[in-house]
């Protein structure tokens, strides 16, 4: 597979390594502009230590080729012979534009797979604009879910639209290997990351197509009232997850205060409401934030790990908000030997990274080698691979080709 992705799809090659394709990333000289974004190892600014780059680029190799010479797509061709894949990033028109096209390449190899991740898609109105991950989460509906419920959108601190169209990508890639396999075709894949996040947010379509009913930051505008449900309390140590619940989810918010009133925190008015029988649309903001408020003191006085232990023993309906150090506690997480360690010897260290989101007996997921240096593997396939001498690559990197 050949990767020349840029943060947008490089989670793409990233996925199909992690379960064995040979995944060359595709630099310009001097490296991606992708390795300097932050953070860095031990913040220190370093092209070489992003590690963000080394979360996206785990089990590829690298080379760099400037593919805008004439040498370079001629290179770039002999590549794509004995590819499988394509996933790149570039502007709609641009890979035509300089004469390595679906239509140009599929002629070099009519088995290849080409992914073209772009902002809006090739087509429509919008298909010429820019983007970025806020952008992204903004305009896929995303964002507007995220924050409190009384202030504005906020971004998620994490590549949510990057790594979801990452996915998306790699499942179509995978569906047109399957059509590959049956007919000898390969094909060409439009991916669009505004398309990609909308994609994670059908149940709050849903909600409207159905109900009219707005999903909004951490809960939802229940029809025909303004209220809107809180979903997030503070404890001792952090926060928890936890909804007022009615009707004929009324019986969990029932057995929690069934909980509170054996510690002597339920008032006689939370004792004496019928849960199951209210309706939230017959409720009103300050009657719903008064409870909320006396639910709230209850969770501040306990950790996270006293209320989900005895949440899961009550029947509550009630989940601890992990930051990174509690997930790499977890030990559920380390009975499934999730976390793995990756040695990176240029930096005289080992890294804890993510492992399998899911298992295959025959076709396991694993480490395969750590993220690559700038041009690491320009010897091994320019060299090995494709039989240029030590004398033509020298006079390639003089001509800043590679």
């Amino acid at each position: 597979m050949l990767d020349i992705a840029d943060e947008k799809g490089t989670f793409c090659g990233r996925i199909l390594g992690d379960f064995g394709a040979d995944v060359i990333k595709v630099e310009p000289p001097g490296g991606s502009p992708a390795r300097e974004i932050a953070p860095f190892y031990h913040d220190i600014p370093d092209p070489q230590k992003s590690l963000t780059w080394f979360a996206y680029n785990l089990n590829k190799r690298s080379i760099t080729l400037n593919i805008e010479t004439s040498d370079g797509q001629e290179i770039f061709k002999r590549l794509v012979k004995t590819a499988h894949f394509i996933i790149e990033t570039f502007s709609p028109g641009y890979m035509d534009s300089i004469g390595l096209g679906y239509d140009s390449l599929s002629k070099v190899n009519p088995g290849i797979i080409v992914a073209s991740i772009t902002p809006f898609g090739q087509t429509g109105p919008c298909k010429d604009d820019q983007t970025s991950e806020l952008i992204a989460l903004a305009t896929g509906g995303l964002l507007y879910l995220c924050g409190d419920p009384d202030g504005p959108p906020v971004r998620v601190n994490a590549d949510v639209a990057y790594c979801s169209v990452g996915v998306q990508a790699a499942t179509a890639m995978m569906i047109a290997h399957h059509y590959r396999r049956l007919t000898g075709e390969g094909q060409y894949i439009d991916v669009s990351v505004q398309e990609c996040v909308t994609c994670v947010l059908w149940h709050a379509q849903q909600f409207w197509d159905l109900n009219k009913e707005i999903v909004n930051r951490l809960g939802k505008y229940i029809k025909g009232t303004p209220i809107n449900a809180r979903t997030i309390y503070s404890c001792k140590d952090g926060a928890i997850s936890w909804q007022l619940l009615v009707a004929y989810q009324g019986d969990w918010t029932r057995y929690t205060v069934e909980w509170m009133e054996e510690e002597g925190m339920a008032s006689d008015e939370l004792k004496s409401v019928k849960w199951e029988e209210l309706d939230y649309a017959r409720l009103s903001t300050d009657q719903l934030l008064k409870w909320e408020n006396e639910f709230a003191k209850f969770f501040l006085t306990k950790t996270k790990a006293e209320l989900y232990r005895e949440s899961m023993k009550r029947d509550v309906m009630l989940f601890p908000c992990n930051t990174m150090e509690d997930c790499l506690e977890d030990e559920q997480l380390a009975a499934r030997d999730f976390w793995v360690k990756v040695e990176h010897p240029e930096l005289a260290d080992t890294i804890t990274y993510p492992g399998a989101p899911l298992k295959l007996n025959e076709a396991p997921w694993q480490v395969w080698r750590r993220p690559p240096l700038i041009g690491e593997h320009n010897d091994e396939i320019y060299g090995s691979e494709l039989g240029f001498s030590r004398q033509a690559l020298d006079h390639l990197k003089e001509l800043n080709v590679i």
